[in-house]
């Protein structure tokens, strides 16, 4: 159990300094072209993930998202008290990522985003469709291909940072996390909870619906 917390705790941990540090690298280095700074944002977060997710997949299963682990707890693949515990880590790790990516850039190690607001209906149903497509990846790709989900999970999110107008958070760790970084990659704390919301009603559509298309 053990084993298995920290590599949760370990893998958000990493997933967020992928996300924030590519976020402040990309709009230093990109002379305000927002385009070019998201690209690398995407490139930088998908090769973390297929990372993270064939190195310790093995040991926890690799969620690193309670959006994920609250649809295994549904379908009965994981115990309630471990999926509490997982969701715990993951957003301790979360919050440790973020603060060690703001060391790494030279940044305060406490912030609040104040300025990148992301607050409309267009941008909760885009969470709702990130999410409930990337639980779509995962369990078509536990069913068909196992050894390709980092890949899978992979191109996904890259993708879903430019098909979705929310830029693809679909995690509610992530999300979080995010909230307690004024840069590229934040989001105003006050617009966290809808994102939250949204993520989960996915995540609990996609177990009924998933159950019967890849039974």
């Amino acid at each position: 159990m053990i084993r298995k917390l920290v590599a949760e705790g370990l893998g958000t941990a990493l997933l967020l300094v992928s996300v924030i540090g590519s976020g402040i690298m990309g709009e230093g280095l990109s002379d305000g072209n927002v385009a070019i700074a998201l690209l690398a944002n995407a490139i930088a977060t998908g090769c973390m993930l297929y990372c993270i997710i064939t190195v310790l997949g093995p040991i926890s299963g690799a969620h690193f998202n309670p959006a994920v682990t609250l649809a295994f707890a549904l379908r009965r693949e994981i115990g309630m008290v471990m999926a509490l515990a997982y969701v715990i880590v993951q957003v301790a790790g979360g919050l440790l990522g973020v603060w060690a990516t703001h060391a790494m850039f030279d940044l305060p190690l406490l912030q609040v985003s104040e300025t990148l607001h992301r607050t409309r209906p267009a941008q909760w149903w885009s969470e709702g469709i990130a999410t409930f497509g990337l639980l779509f990846v995962i369990f078509g790709g536990l069913k068909s291909r196992p050894d390709a989900v980092p890949t899978l999970v992979a191109l996904y999110i890259t993708g879903a940072y430019w098909f979705t107008s929310s830029t693809s958070f679909a995690n509610p760790a992530v999300t979080l996390a995010r909230g307690f970084s004024d840069t590229f990659a934040g989001i105003y704390p006050g617009h966290i909870a809808a994102f939250v919301t949204v993520q989960c009603v996915a995540a609990v559509l996609s177990v009924a619906v998933f159950r019967r298309l890849f039974h």
